[in-house]
């Protein structure tokens, strides 16, 4: 619980900075509707058909003061100035612990004069995970993360440069080594179109893995298998075996290889980069913070 007056900082990489923040209550606001189509790819239609897209992308700034507070059942509010926060549609926006509370509400409060919503990746995943906005269930989300593997990206080999079926070999190999090992399963990679064979084994082995992450836990993992286009990269990232820098490149590699070969526009190869990077990193952070299950160690830093 937070007191009047407190000082609490935390420090999240990629996310969370030194903030001030005090507990407030008072009326409920429905700031705005997140776009989820323009910025976040959708692993099947479940991002895609949230009605967001009546919501602008900015907007003007129109709070002074960023605060979190514990309500009923123990969840967690995020206050704008007085008011209380809503989903798009329209449910009260809570969280589950004071750690992925805290880490939204820094969103809100790193925003300037103008709101950038679709650099808000942690706020935009909850209110997915609040509004489940196709009503899918957990089995159906396990089972559309499941269709992934069959196309995932370091499954697929070309045959052809040799520079670049090296580099395939050198840098994709050790992954798939790891996670075969790790979870005791067979993957395989293949040059052809149809992909390799994943065995039934290998299927069930994933799927009773990804039915130990709650619903919100869930939501996250599929927005980073969407980015990285791989489950087995992301299971990696998940299982910090890999760095969001070593996924997200070994999820461009062919890309990668063809700008060392050709060249890139100016800046456009840097900017998509830092923006697959942004996303990866958030919602591997929110795999994490949605699987916090107890209140945060609050840790006061000295200014």
């Amino acid at each position: 619980m937070y007191r009047k007056g407190t000082d609490l900082k935390i420090a999240v990489k990629g996310q969370l900075m030194q903030k001030r923040y005090h507990r407030q209550f008072g009326q409920v606001i429905w700031p705005f509707a997140f776009p989820q189509a323009q910025h976040v790819p959708s692993l099947s239609t479940h991002l895609q058909q949230a009605k967001y897209g009546s919501a602008t992308t900015e907007r003007k700034k129109f709070y002074e003061n960023v605060s979190i507070s514990q309500g009923e059942g123990g969840l967690f509010e995020i206050n704008l100035d007085k008011r209380k926060l809503k989903t798009p549609g329209g449910k009260l926006f809570t969280v589950p612990n004071e750690a992925l509370a805290i880490a939204v509400a820094t969103e809100w409060d790193v925003q300037k004069d103008t709101l950038k919503f679709y650099t808000m990746h942690l706020t935009t995943l909850c209110n997915t995970a609040l509004d489940n906005p196709t009503q899918r269930t957990k089995e159906q989300m396990i089972s559309a993360a499941l269709k992934f593997l069959e196309t995932d990206t370091i499954c697929y080999r070309v045959e052809e440069p040799p520079a670049l079926v090296e580099l395939q070999r050198n840098e994709w190999d050790p992954v798939m080594n790891w996670i075969e090992q790790r979870y005791n399963v067979i993957i395989g990679s293949s040059a052809s179109i149809m992909g390799p064979q994943i065995p039934e084994e290998t299927k069930e082995t994933f799927c009773q893995h990804l039915n130990s992450y709650n619903v919100w836990s869930l939501t996250g993992l599929e927005y980073v298998i969407t980015q990285l286009k791989s489950l087995i990269l992301s299971f990696g990232l998940i299982d910090r075996h890999l760095s969001v820098e070593q996924a997200v490149l070994l999820s461009r590699l062919e890309e990668e290889y063809q700008i060392q070969r050709w060249g890139n526009v100016e800046w456009v190869h840097d900017y998509d980069m830092y923006e697959l990077r942004a996303r990866t990193a958030a919602g591997a952070m929110f795999v994490h913070l949605s699987s916090e299950s107890t209140a945060v160690k609050k840790k006061i830093l000295q200014d």
